[in-house]
């Protein structure tokens, strides 16, 4: 699938006293576009935790800062697949306010069973 894009607002609550929003709110945004991407290829989260019993888990996360978002700025966050096989699967994002490029990130996941040890990828989602 090719990339997706979702858009979000900065809150008030997302910024520091500057208006300056807070680094560890870029992941949330990732988180975001990561679900809607899932969502927009046919696949939720809560699916495969309820009836596969794979859950995802983060053992990477990056984040690139070029330039800091501010309070009401409408965040684009552009999502992709980089890489995936039936072990992990690693996503990659650029965070714009209109044509800006203000951050760029990844983040790679593996697959977990019920018993949170690494388990494949069933192949319904291939």
């Amino acid at each position: 699938m090719p990339s997706n894009e979702t858009t979000t607002r900065v809150r008030y609550a997302e910024t520091d006293q500057m208006g300056v929003v807070y680094h560890a709110n870029y992941f949330i945004w990732m988180e975001l576009g990561r679900v809607e991407y899932c969502r927009a290829a046919g696949l939720r989260y809560r699916d495969m935790e309820k009836e596969d019993g794979i859950a995802l888990a983060v053992v990477r996360a990056e984040c690139e800062y070029r330039r800091p978002a501010r309070y009401d700025d409408e965040v684009t966050i552009r999502t992709s697949v980089a890489r995936a096989n039936r072990r992990m699967v690693e996503f990659s994002y650029e965070l714009l306010v209109g044509s800006e490029l203000i951050a760029s990130g990844l983040t790679r996941h593996i697959f977990l069973g019920k018993d949170f040890r690494p388990a494949p990828l069933p192949i319904k989602y291939y």
